[in-house]
C-alpha cells in the first residue's frame, strides 16, 4: 500500500483530520468519503491511480478521527468545511475534487456554489441526492422532535475489529477479506473493552430539513468545472435511473461540462468494491 500521513488542522472551530498521500508539490486531487465513511478508504483507489499525485482526503466533521459537534449536523456546514479545507491545502489553484455520495453531493453543490474554485469534478454516485416529498415534513420533524428528547442514539459495540471486517464481507461479497481488514482498522474506535463505528451517534438523527432538489439544479447549472459523473451498474442508489433513463438524464443534464461512466460488477461503494476501474477513469480524467 501507498504509505499516507495524518494531520490535524482546525477548520471552523473544529479538529479536522485529514489523512494525505505522495509529495506536497506533485498535481492535488482532494477525496471526499460519504456518510459512515473515512477518508482512509481511498487507498484502494490511490494505490491503484497512475501518475504522481498529491492526495488529500479529509474525514468530514463527525466521522473518523475529526471532532464531534454539540448535538446536530447541518448539510451546509459540509459545504463551508470543503470551503475552508480548500482555502487551506489550495489557496490559489482551482481544485480537482472527486467526492462519492455525501462528498459527491457536497462538492457538487459547491462548484455551482463557488465555480471558481473547482476545475475539475468526479462525482461518484453523488447527483441523486436523497429526496423527499413536502407532504413528509410534518412527520418527519415529529420524529426528529422525539430524537432530540430521547437522545439515546448508538452505533454497534464490536468485541474484536474482525468482527467488523466480517460484517463487511457479509455485506459486501466483493470486499476482498485484506481490505476488509484495513477498514476495520480505520473504521473503528476503540471503547469499553472493545470498539465502536468511528463516527458520531448524533450523525443518526434525522434531517428536519427536506432536500431542495430545485435548488441544487440550480447550482449544478452554475458549475463550470468538467464533470465526470461515475456510478455502479449494481448501485441499489442508481438502479432507479438506470430504469428511468429521463430522469438520471434530466438530472446530467443540468451539469454544463459532463460525460459519464458507468462501472460493471459494481455497487454504491466504487471505492471498495472496483478500486482498480475507478482509479482507471480517474487518471484519465485529472491528467
Amino acid at each position: 500500500m501507498r504509505p499516507s500521513r495524518s494531520e490535524f488542522v482546525d477548520v471552523r472551530k473544529r479538529r479536522h483530520h485529514v489523512r494525505l498521500w505522495g509529495e506536497d508539490d506533485a498535481p492535488t486531487i482532494f477525496f471526499l468519503h460519504g456518510w459512515g465513511d473515512v477518508g482512509a478508504s481511498f487507498q484502494f483507489a490511490v494505490d491503484a491511480l497512475d501518475g504522481h499525485w498529491r492526495i488529500i482526503a479529509p474525514d468530514w466533521r463527525g466521522f473518523g478521527l475529526s471532532q464531534w459537534n454539540d448535538g446536530a449536523y447541518w448539510f451546509p456546514d459540509y459545504i463551508a468545511d470543503l470551503d475552508a479545507l480548500l482555502e487551506r491545502y489550495s489557496p490559489q489553484q482551482p481544485a480537482r475534487i472527486a467526492g462519492h455520495s455525501l462528498g459527491g453531493i457536497v462538492a457538487s453543490l459547491y462548484a455551482g456554489i463557488r465555480p471558481h474554485r473547482v476545475s475539475r469534478l468526479a462525482n461518484l454516485e453523488g447527483f441523486a441526492p436523497w429526496v423527499s416529498a413536502p407532504e413528509e415534513n410534518p412527520a418527519l420533524v415529529e420524529r426528529w422532535l422525539q430524537q432530540l428528547r430521547d437522545d439515546d442514539v448508538a452505533f454497534r459495540h464490536y468485541r474484536h475489529r474482525a468482527e467488523f471486517a466480517d460484517r463487511l464481507c457479509r455485506d459486501n461479497p466483493r470486499l476482498p477479506r485484506e481490505h476488509a481488514d484495513f477498514l476495520a482498522e480505520h473504521s473503528l474506535l476503540a471503547a469499553n473493552d472493545g470498539f465502536v463505528f468511528a463516527a458520531d451517534p448524533h450523525q443518526r438523527w434525522l434531517n428536519p430539513m427536506l432536500y431542495p432538489l430545485a435548488e441544487a439544479r440550480a447550482c449544478w447549472r452554475r458549475t463550470s468545472a468538467s464533470t465526470l459523473l461515475i456510478a455502479g451498474r449494481d448501485s441499489p442508489i442508481m438502479k432507479p435511473f438506470a430504469e428511468h433513463s429521463d430522469a438520471y438524464r434530466e438530472r446530467m443534464a443540468c451539469f454544463p461540462a459532463v460525460r459519464d461512466a458507468w462501472i460493471d460488477d459494481c455497487g454504491h461503494n466504487i471505492h471498495h468494491d472496483q478500486p482498480e476501474a475507478l482509479a482507471g477513469l480517474l487518471a484519465g480524467f485529472f491528467s
